[in-house]
């Protein structure tokens, strides 16, 4: 798969993902793909919240994984 489809399909998870996010306060910024890493930033009520980790390895990587054939991770910026 070419890199800017792989980018467009992030994107469209992280917007799947952002109401259920936004829901507790929180927000999520696609910011990068580079070698199979996603790489987003976690605003508001994420910031500094003890679940980010969880959030971030077993929602939103678990489902960038199923999702978008190409990409092996998710890191936060």
């Amino acid at each position: 798969m070419e890199e800017k489809e792989i980018i467009a399909q992030a994107k469209d998870v992280i917007n799947k993902l952002r109401p259920y996010i936004n829901r507790d306060g929180g927000d999520i910024k696609f910011v990068k793909y580079e070698d199979g890493i996603v790489y987003v930033e976690m605003l508001g009520a994420c910031v500094g919240c003890a679940a980010i980790d969880t959030t971030l390895k077993d929602g939103v990587e678990a489902i960038m994984l199923e999702e978008v054939p190409g990409i092996i991770g998710v890191e936060q910026l």
